[in-house]
């Protein structure tokens, strides 16, 4: 098997015993990213120097028998949106183009101490403003599963180098499901944090709806580099002081309750995410868990309409502070970027809408006090066009299972392959737990992964 296929806990251990070199391993990505590159153009700039420059001092620790770190060696991409001092950051906008941070992101830091070999960054839609993938700065990012259609966004660059085998941990971050639809899309495994659980910057740490978080190729891995950028940071006061350490260790799930949910209230599901979906609850049942049909009084009106709110009072004002109310520099915003901020500016009451949102999580809540997890489709449609304008909010929305767990906040989302569709596209589902009960989501990944035994078989791999 080519190096590049290893999940990263896989390449842990390898390296650990000895068995694999951590500057081969990074060889075999640097050359798969020069082999798939020109077909997902998924990657904004590398750092081979450097990287190969830290596979060789990890190599040495290894030698020496030293204190290895969480990701010692494991070559790791990190989304273009997160900062790094004194590197670029550009948003995906014509307006950032040549931009220098002069701060870096926490978990940038985390992961850099923590050894991982960081050899890239992945592309982004501007401002993250959309569910695709392209920008009038780095062009159109595509799916390496099929190429005609989008790898989702807002960190689908991330999720395209992992199906692609470009790396074996990234970064994500997201806001109304912008790392759950890279993973349904890219038939990888991704996990939104609870609001707080991981630190982030101003002034999106304090935002509810946002979360930085991990993405790889199993549960196992994600669980990895969670537990590494999770935690409190004296940069971020609502940064959790509580360290929840999750496992990716798979298990029998007896005792544990899933409520499966297939349209959260009225979202339009294809028939082939509707039946990958219903292959999951069978799986859980395989593994222990009880599992029944729920509903739930949501559907993407209702969703909408309370995130619109929020959206207005933080997106909006965000993307007018950009254009300062010079047309001209709004001209060069891609178009989905200005239909957004002008949706979100009409979003309505900032104060009504936390009325809503309080509204909304009850019924989630009170069907919870009789179940662990809900388990529900990522995205209800088979995918969307690698070069999809999105500038109907409503519509793109409509596909979207995600949004209704940004609205919610709090609660813990790991997002899993469930499948593929006819399209050769895979499909997803999300795992939702309770406010803060990180484990739970974590625990029923692991046991549907191994039970499934899907996105870790062999033959689980894109053909670009």
């Amino acid at each position: 098997m080519e190096l590049f296929r290893l999940t990263a806990t896989e390449a842990s251990e390898l390296m650990r015993r000895r068995e694999l070199s951590p500057v081969d391993l990074l060889e075999s990505v640097i050359a798969r990213t020069e082999a798939t590159e020109p077909v997902i153009n998924a990657v904004t700039e590398q750092w081979i120097d450097e990287a190969r420059a830290a596979a060789v001092a990890s190599e040495a620790r290894f030698a020496g028998g030293e204190a290895l770190r969480p990701l010692e060696g494991i070559p790791l991409m990190l989304k273009d949106e997160q900062p790094i001092a004194g590197r670029l950051l550009e948003d995906g906008c014509l307006l950032e183009r040549g931009n220098i941070a002069d701060e870096t992101h926490p978990i940038v830091e985390r992961i850099q101490a923590a050894g991982a070999v960081v050899h890239a960054r992945t592309t982004t839609p501007e401002y993250c403003c959309a569910p695709v993938t392209h920008s009038k700065l780095w062009g159109v990012t595509r799916n390496p599963w099929n190429p005609d259609f989008t790898p989702g966004g807002s960190s689908g660059g991330s999720g395209a180098v992992l199906a692609a085998g470009s790396t074996l941990l990234a970064t994500g971050s997201d806001i109304g499901g912008s790392i759950r639809i890279p993973a349904s899309f890219c038939g990888v495994v991704g996990f939104k944090p609870p609001f707080a659980r991981v630190p982030g910057m101003a002034p999106f740490n304090s935002d509810t709806y946002c979360a930085d978080g991990p993405m790889g190729r199993s549960v196992a891995d994600v669980a990895m580099l969670q537990n590494v950028i999770s935690g409190p940071w004296v940069g971020d006061a609502a940064s959790l002081r509580e360290i929840a350490a999750v496992s990716g260790e798979a298990g029998s799930l007896d005792g544990v309750r899933v409520a499966l949910c297939l349209d959260l209230g009225g979202y339009e599901v294809d028939p082939a995410v509707e039946a990958n979906t219903r292959a999951v609850g069978a799986a859980l049942v395989a593994a222990g868990a009880t599992v029944d049909l729920v509903e739930l009084p949501w559907g993407p009106q209702r969703t909408l309409e309370t995130a619109w709110p929020h959206f207005g009072a933080v997106m909006g004002p965000f993307i007018e502070s950009i254009v300062e109310g010079d047309a001209a520099r709004a001209e060069q915003l891609m178009p989905y970027t200005r239909a957004f901020a002008a949706q979100a500016a009409a979003g309505g009451d900032y104060v009504g809408g936390l009325v809503a949102e309080s509204s909304f999580y009850r019924p989630f809540a009170e069907l919870m006090t009789g179940y662990d997890v809900l388990v529900c489709p990522t995205v209800a449609t088979t995918g969307l066009a690698a070069d999809e304008p999105a500038t109907d909010s409503t519509a793109i929305f409509s596909q979207l299972m995600t949004l209704p767990f940004n609205v919610i906040g709090r609660v813990p989302v790991l997002a899993v392959p469930s499948g593929l569709a006819p399209n050769g596209v895979p499909t997803g589902v999300q795992i939702v737990g309770r406010t803060y009960d990180d484990a739970a989501v974590f625990r029923v990944g692991a046991a549907l992964e191994q039970e499934l035994a899907l996105w870790t078989d062999a033959a689980w791999w894109p053909a670009v």
